[in-house]
């Protein structure tokens, strides 16, 4: 049989192919990621006489190409752990770092751990997608806190405290009460100058345009609690342009998390996991997708320990002679992600 190690790196892949005893089928040689060489590779590939096995790390987004191409050819294709191949057969003085070294590592981890490889599934490609949207929903969740944190900073000094007017929670599309307030009465004396009746009459308009419950005795309240605020800067347009962008970056961030929110418990409910994960106590529609997506596909690990260990968790061990740590650090060997999902 054959085994092939495949070294992926940015637009092209270093190709090494093995079998047993260490007999060499080809020299390691250079496939760039396009359409035509990676059918030609495949071609080559399915080829080769007996079994073939084809395995690669994991390296972010590079990948892919390869992994798909190869796995639509029929080949029998494995995506393993970088970390596995790293401490594979470091049993030489002599430390080479090269494409082909690499490649032949990953061919003759393939040849020892042949029959437990397993094979790369268009589940995995929903999985790969599921990965994807978490990491677009952390990125916009943290220009969201920059975003609101920028918004509140500077209404602090023109309306100090309207983050705090109003308890009503986020809608399903991400806006807030409170941001669409400001939007309207960015400085206090939108509310004070205007006199307590013009003033209610403009919160009336405010809570129709925008869909929300009014209350006829929160425009008094309001009012009065607007005559003993102090504003920093005067009601000017430079400042009112600068809190109603502000406020417009806010809302196009929420928008897009909802969005994402929504696209990926939709992706995660046609995994098998789904369902169990869902069942999980304090597990809702947007921790339960995150969960699903950085521990991707839990039938590989074969105890919870394997789990625990995945996710950097694990206390590690410190043993030797008669020294014997009984308080060990986790190792946080795995991703970063998972491990913030866990703890949020």
């Amino acid at each position: 049989y054959n085994a092939v190690g495949i070294d992926v790196s940015k637009g092209k892949s270093t190709i090494a192919v093995l079998q047993p005893a260490g007999v060499i089928v080809r020299k390691p040689f250079d496939v760039f990621h396009t359409s035509q060489s990676l059918k030609a590779l495949s071609d080559y590939l399915v080829s080769l006489e007996g079994d073939t096995r084809v395995v690669m790390e994991c390296t972010g987004r590079y990948h892919e190409p390869m992994a798909n191409t190869l796995s639509d050819a029929g080949l029998f294709v494995t995506v393993v752990n970088p970390h596995l191949i790293k401490n594979f057969g470091n049993n030489t003085l002599r430390k080479v770092k090269s494409d082909p070294a690499d490649a032949k590592k990953i061919a003759r981890y393939t040849l020892d751990n042949w029959a437990e490889l397993r094979q790369y599934s268009s589940m995995d490609n929903t999985r790969n997608q599921l990965k994807t949207l978490n990491s677009q929903f952390s990125f916009f969740m943290r220009q969201k806190v920059a975003a609101k944190a920028n918004l509140i900073a500077l209404l602090d000094n023109t309306y100090p405290g309207v983050n705090k007017l109003f308890s009503s929670p986020a809608r399903e599309d991400g806006s807030e009460k409170w941001v669409d307030y400001a939007y309207s009465f960015w400085h206090v004396d939108c509310v004070r100058k205007i006199g307590l009746k013009a003033f209610s009459e403009r919160y009336e308009a405010f809570c129709r345009k925008h869909h929300y419950i009014y209350q006829p005795s929160k425009p008094e309240e309001l009012f009065n609690a607007s005559k003993e605020l102090v504003a920093v800067f005067p009601k000017e347009k430079s400042y009112r342009l600068l809190i109603r962008q502000s406020i417009q970056q806010l809302n196009l961030a929420s928008a897009h998390i909802e969005r994402l929110r929504r696209e990926m418990n939709e992706l995660a409910s046609t995994l098998p996991e789904y369902e169990v994960v869902m069942g999980m106590y304090g597990v809702g529609k947007t921790y339960g997708p995150q969960l699903i997506a950085e521990i991707g596909d839990v039938s590989r690990f074969t105890h919870r320990e394997a789990l625990t260990a995945f996710a950097g968790v694990d206390p590690g061990v410190d043993q030797s002679g008669q020294h014997s740590s009984k308080s060990n650090k986790a190792s946080k060997c795995g991703t970063g992600r998972l491990r913030k999902t866990l703890f949020q």
